[in-house]
């Protein structure tokens, strides 16, 4: 069974409020997914679970989250765009900025480092460049034109994991799926 997070629009919303504060100025929005992308990448090697919980997908830029792809497009994940339409502003079709702060409290002390370590790496290059770097991730396919998932597992072993590593992140996933349904129905 392949590994699932749950998508948490909420934690995607402050990652990408604190990308953009960070950036002080409206943002190129291959910019914020690039970073997003590789934010949820470092996370998985170090805390063995992503920040955002979203999927992956292979685009001609390199890897994104495609929830937050959507959300950034304007399509509807749930009630997910509401939330993200409140704080974050696609400008035109190219940037975005943020709207109003809607804090942090969703994100751990780790991720919120994390997202600072990928803006002090990546924030300043040109997104084109980001774009570039990213395509000699091992996970990254070149799609031609259109999205090929990425699975959760193919990440974890490009970060190190081994397989006994990764069986145990995905029994935890599984469980807190399982706890989340319990919880929020």
């Amino acid at each position: 069974m392949p590994i699932q997070f749950r998508f948490h629009p909420e934690k995607a919303v402050e990652a990408a409020a604190i990308l953009l504060k960070l950036h002080g100025k409206p943002m190129k929005h291959l910019g914020l997914l690039k970073m997003l992308y590789i934010a949820d990448r470092i996370a998985l090697q170090r805390m063995e679970q992503p920040i955002t919980g979203d999927d992956y997908v292979s685009i001609d830029y390199g890897p994104v989250l495609s929830g937050v792809y959507d959300l950034i497009k304007g399509q509807p994940i749930g009630d997910a765009l509401s939330l993200w339409s409140k704080f974050i502003s696609s400008q035109n079709s190219n940037y975005i900025s943020l709207l109003s702060d809607p804090g942090d409290g969703e994100l751990c002390e780790e991720e919120e480092e994390i997202l600072q370590q990928v803006y002090q790496t990546f924030g300043h290059l040109n997104p084109f460049d980001v774009a570039e770097w990213t395509h000699d991730l091992p996970e990254w396919q070149n799609p031609h034109g259109s999205a090929i998932p990425i699975a959760v597992e193919d990440v974890l072993k490009n970060v190190g994991k081994n397989d006994e590593e990764i069986k145990e992140i995905q029994q935890e996933a599984i469980r807190e799926a399982y706890l989340d349904e319990a919880l929020h129905g």
